[in-house]
């Protein structure tokens, strides 16, 4: 189990333009023909990813020859369907278009090959593939379990000229077969088994073959004939579009978090069945523009999806991120016909189901269908995180949770490398997180008043993080946990309530007033702050505060640790003399005893201790501006704050 991970903060909109990577589905197909073809093929834009790697790996160790031109372009000698390396052990990761096309290739074209992958692809089905081309005379053995790789395939003893293959399991099995077939030279029927699924993914197959010289006859969805002698033939130069799948997330992010959002690279030319994901997110209430090779989305005018019942099997991968936005909704969502979900880089299904639970939405799933009811109130950010079973897909839908209110934790991130490496980084562009003005500084600054009056100015939240510390040492008094018990406080801060409300502060639903801002609360504060484990336990409660429209939060680390991607970072300060006056000031107001220069002494003591602690020292964070307060008064370093973020 990866304990990578990645934060993704609470999202207030999503607006801009993204560009997209190539195709997947496009990419390996366009590299399997260009190798089968007779002539050189230049691919252009193909798609970066772990899925073509493994295309591309396994083409060389078939003798094909692929030159990388650079800026993902690629110049591939097709061998005329008789591949140069009659013998060869090829590892295809978790590729299903990479495996079946290959296993479908190697089976007809007169060699000895191994194939495997990861163990999730020795999970996922092939037999029925397999029994098609053992009908043509293809010999393949199973080295695992009986219909699952890994496969020996042996030099095929070609027969028959009628086949059929179930269409009802993965569309993968017929896009091999039909890829296939013209190394057979001769007429070929193919027969389909029960419904046809994923139908666009065989429009995908039958343009990309036509594009490579290869024609056939279609009757409805039933049945395919192949005329023989036939070869491909390079069209010469291939640009691929961008991948209609990996659209659906950022076009989903444009509706739910208002847009316009623009997607660059596939449009109402597209050959892939995918570009109707934005028909259905019209029907949840988004306004979808087309132009050739572009489309632009704008949310709802009030914010808020339609609830949608809809059979998905058109858009079989795309309707996962329907599933995420269903939290979005009003209502219940329900997608049907999503059966090829179970067998695809995990059973999306139950992964689906497991993960959007978390989140706090009801969910029902059945054996080709999912109904999600999302949660009632807002959208829970898990401890835990998102889990993500090592299927892109589903890193990349649940992104969208972050427009829910709390951010979102992913994990295992890097699973995206299948096919959008660069995906966490592109969604950042064109998402802009709730915003946070970070004021930190040292003890008696004046950092807790300025940064509560620039949120009350601006009408954001405030989070006062010395007080949660004071809360902390104040509730450690209450449970008889000693201040310098690190794995009690930290157990301690995990299940405290702390809450911030009009100006007053809550702690296990009893409101705590003065005694928080006495010495002996700010030194408890002092010494629990500098605990490692305690600091980790509060990370999360102090990152729950980021709601929106805003929040400006104080403390010592919080430009530097809490929220490092504020949008002002301001490092308040002044002398140690001024900020023991000051304290004298607050203190004597409150009817309090004070002595000037026993606050002096402590206040120079904090300091020391405050910037030689190991953990989160004091400091001023990169990027943070200094304001040194000693020559200002309180209105004045809040206009100064004010001045600073509109400036931005």
């Amino acid at each position: 189990m990866t304990h990578e991970f990645i934060d993704l903060p609470p999202l207030l909109s999503a607006r801009g333009s993204v560009r997209l990577p190539g195709s997947k589905s496009i990419s390996n197909r366009v590299l399997l023909l260009a190798a089968l073809a007779d002539g050189v093929t230049e691919v252009r834009d193909l798609l970066k990813s772990d899925d073509t790697d493994r295309m591309l790996d396994a083409l060389n160790l078939l003798g094909v020859k692929v030159e990388s031109l650079g800026d993902n372009a690629y110049r591939v000698t097709g061998c005329g369907g008789n591949f140069p390396n009659k013998n060869a052990k090829l590892f295809l990761g978790n590729a299903g278009t990479a495996f079946r096309p290959l296993t479908a290739a190697l089976a007809l074209s007169g060699g000895s090959y191994e194939l495997s992958g990861v163990p999730r692809m020795h999970e996922r089905p092939i037999g029925d593939l397999v029994d098609a081309l053992r009908q043509l005379g293809a010999q393949i053995e199973y080295l695992g379990n009986e219909g699952f790789p890994p496969l020996r395939i042996s030099p095929a003893q070609l027969a028959g000229d009628t086949v059929q293959v179930r269409g009802d399991v993965s569309s993968q099995f017929l896009t091999g077969l039909l890829m296939a077939l013209p190394l057979t030279g001769q007429t070929v029927k193919v027969e389909v088994v029960g419904e046809l699924i994923s139908k666009p993914y065989i429009e995908i197959t039958l343009a990309m073959m036509k594009r490579f010289g290869v024609n056939l006859e279609r009757k409805e969805w039933q049945s395919f004939i192949v005329f023989g002698g036939q070869r491909y033939q390079s069209p010469g130069k291939v640009f691929v579009e961008g991948d209609a799948s990996s659209a659906s997330y950022f076009l989903a992010a444009g509706a739910i978090g208002g847009g316009p959002l623009r997607v660059e690279g596939v449009g109402r030319e597209s050959v892939q069945g995918d570009i109707r994901f934005a028909e259905e997110l019209q029907k949840m209430g988004a306004q979808i523009t087309m132009g050739p090779n572009w489309m632009e989305v704008v949310g709802p005018a009030d914010g808020k999806l339609n609830a949608i019942d809809l059979d998905c099997n058109h858009i079989p991968d795309a309707a996962m991120t329907l599933a995420v936005a269903a939290l979005f909704a009003d209502g219940t969502t329900t997608l049907r016909n999503i059966a090829s979900w179970r067998v695809k880089e995990t059973d999306r299904i139950a992964a689906m189901a497991t993960e959007l639970r978390k989140v706090g939405a009801t969910v029902e799933e059945g054996a080709d269908y999912i109904r999600i009811t999302p949660p009632a109130s807002h959208i829970l950010n898990p401890a835990s995180g998102i889990d993500t079973y090592d299927d892109h897909r589903m890193a990349m839908c649940f992104s969208l949770a972050a427009f829910g209110g709390a951010g979102i934790r992913i994990n295992d991130p890097k699973c995206v490398a299948k096919t959008f490496p660069d995906y966490f980084v592109e969604f950042a562009k064109v998402t802009q997180p709730v915003p946070v003005i970070a004021i930190d500084g040292p003890s008696a600054s004046g950092k807790g008043t300025v940064a509560q009056r620039v949120a009350e100015t601006l009408g954001m939240h405030y989070l006062d993080s010395g007080a949660l510390y004071r809360l902390l040492g104040l509730a450690a008094q209450r449970h008889g946990v000693a201040l310098d018990d690190e794995a009690g406080l930290a157990a301690l801060a995990g299940r405290v309530d702390i809450r911030f409300e009009k100006g007053d502060t809550w702690l296990d639903g009893a409101k705590v007033g003065d005694e928080l801002r006495t010495e002996e609360a700010g030194s408890a504060a002092s010494k629990v702050a500098a605990l490692p484990k305690v600091r980790a336990a509060l990370l999360d409660k102090q990152r729950a505060f980021r709601q929106a429209p805003g929040l400006v939060a104080d403390g010592r680390d919080m430009a530097s640790v809490v929220f490092p991607d504020a949008v002002l970072k301001v490092f308040l300060t002044a002398s140690a003399e001024a900020r023991a006056e000051r304290r004298y000031k607050q203190l004597k107001q409150k009817g309090m005893d004070a002595n000037i220069a026993a606050l002096l002494q402590d206040i120079q003591a904090r300091d020391e201790r405050d910037t030689q602690r190991s953990v989160a020292p004091l400091q001023q964070a990169q990027g943070a501006s200094l304001l040194d307060t000693t020559p200002l008064n309180i209105e004045q370093a809040v206009q100064e704050v004010l001045d600073r973020y509109r400036a931005l």
